[in-house]
């Protein structure tokens, strides 16, 4: 089980004045849909990211290019984002956010069942595809404001990811 989704867990149980909005974790607290289910919940999921060329970039739609930086997501047509999934089965990641927040489900039971090998289930593809979205913007912003690389990288956030997002 990923470490982010134990922080994750004892964020939502945290009942003190302080009020954290930022999981930190090691390189293997990362995986597509905690990263959704971290920003369903109002976290960045900022983890430790090892080896910065091995990190898989999504394109909006199969025919976007970006200039300066279109090599980070490589063939043209390859690795993009299905809106139309988003789309159609938002509501399921939204249905179990709200079962996480709520404490109807703890968040590990739920990602233990949203492990890879439900790669034909349609809750899993919806936070797979959100999650790819999150972890395709948040290093850009990161690179971006120069913060690669630093522990206080928590202060980008990625909302400010410009119009990548914004289907969202």
């Amino acid at each position: 089980m990923w470490e982010a989704v134990h922080i994750i867990e004892g964020l939502l149980k945290n009942f003190s004045e302080v009020k954290p909005t930022t999981v930190h974790a090691d390189t293997q607290g990362q995986s597509q849909p905690v990263f959704a289910l971290a920003h369903l919940l109002g976290f960045d999921l900022m983890p430790r990211i090892r080896n910065w060329k091995g990190l898989t970039f999504h394109r909006v739609s199969k025919s976007t290019e970006y200039v300066h930086i279109d090599a980070l997501f490589g063939e043209v047509g390859k690795n993009v984002i299905d809106w139309d999934l988003i789309e159609s089965q938002f509501r399921h990641p939204m249905k179990v956010a709200v079962s996480v927040r709520e404490g109807a489900v703890p968040s590990s039971t739920l990602l233990k069942r949203l492990r890879s090998g439900s790669k034909k289930n349609a809750t899993y593809a919806a936070f797979r595809e959100v999650g790819r979205v999150i972890r395709t913007v948040q290093p850009l912003c990161l690179k971006t404001a120069g913060r690669v690389g630093s522990a206080t990288s928590a202060a980008a956030r990625p909302s400010a990811a410009t119009s990548y997002a914004r289907p969202l």
